[in-house]
């Protein structure tokens, strides 16, 4: 496995990051047991970094990942641990509140140390603010991250979903580095390739983590808007490069996103220990520059500009 450092964290993170959102599946014994051996298969296939949200199962996610840790203690010190908090869900907590974000400081302090007790840890590696609050205060929350970071709670921060200039506005209050963005980046969504996301990240040496990288691929794209003669194409030309380099449509598509310099995360959310290692097969592909032009070429339907 390959590894990237993220701001200043003593441990390099795998370049591809095991994604927790889906390990309780339906909460039964046997779906936590599922959940507990992906994680297991993701640390045997050289994975260190895994990313939770406080919203994912409900809790549930946390809580199987924090079962591991507690069966198997020496783990933590070789792993990057990640939650995002930040979107309250309609209902929460009283039942007429409406879905949404939120990052006064009690709120993210509570869930921070809501998290922590769930995953059995003591601090988290990285915290990210999960999608924008329209409302957010950007000194409350630099504040936030100054006191978390004193009392031990979190070691390094970050955000998921910003645009370029709510990183910048934040980062201008904010004493604490924000080390990763983590956003949807997927052969269907390239805005991060043309909303400056990736130039920033480049520019201040943040890390980007992809979310969903597979869609279209694997499943459909979150908001999907293609048509099918587009899906046609796209199928078509990944079907020629899976034969070239001799791999899975899914795994040249993580190969595709991983070229680029801004050295791209992706998440990745299987629970099948087969597909788990089998994605670290796209680390080992000499990808090329000329196919990640066919590929946006095929998508778009027209040639570059």
């Amino acid at each position: 496995m390959k590894t990237i450092q993220i701001g200043h964290l003593n441990q390099p993170s795998s370049r591809l990051i095991y994604g927790c959102m889906r390990i309780n599946g339906d909460n039964s014994a046997d779906a936590i047991e599922q959940g507990k051996n992906a994680i297991r298969a993701a640390v045997d296939a050289g994975y260190n970094h895994f990313d939770h949200a406080d919203i994912y199962g409900n809790g549930e996610c946390e809580r199987i990942f924090g079962a591991v840790i507690k069966e198997s203690p020496e783990l933590r010190d070789q792993l990057v641990v990640t939650s995002k908090a930040g979107i309250r869900f309609a209902g929460t907590p009283t039942a007429d509140d409406v879905g949404r974000y939120d990052f006064s400081k009690e709120y993210i302090t509570t869930q921070v140390e809501a998290s922590l007790q769930r995953l059995n840890i003591d601090a988290l590696d990285l915290f990210l603010l999960h999608r924008p609050d329209y409302l957010f205060d950007p000194q409350v929350v630099a504040e936030t991250f100054e006191q978390l970071k004193r009392q031990g709670k979190v070691k390094q921060f970050g955000v998921s979903n910003f645009s370029p200039s709510q990183v910048s506005m934040l980062q201008s209050f904010s004493t604490e580095k924000l080390a990763v963005n983590q956003v949807e980046i997927n052969i269907h969504n390239i805005s991060a390739f043309e909303n400056g996301t990736l130039d920033q990240c480049l520019e201040k040496h943040m890390v980007p983590m992809a979310w969903c990288p597979i869609a279209t691929v694997v499943y459909e794209a979150w908001g999907n808007t293609f048509d099918q003669d587009t899906v046609n194409r796209i199928h078509q030309e990944l079907d020629r490069q899976a034969q070239f380099y001799n791999e899975e449509k899914w795994i040249v598509i993580l190969a595709w996103l991983m070229i680029h310099p801004a050295n791209i995360c992706p998440i990745v959310g299987s629970t099948n220990p087969e597909r788990i290692k089998a994605a670290t097969r796209a680390l080992d592909i000499k990808y090329r520059r000329e196919d990640w032009y066919r590929l946006l070429q095929a998508r778009n339907g027209q040639p570059v500009p």
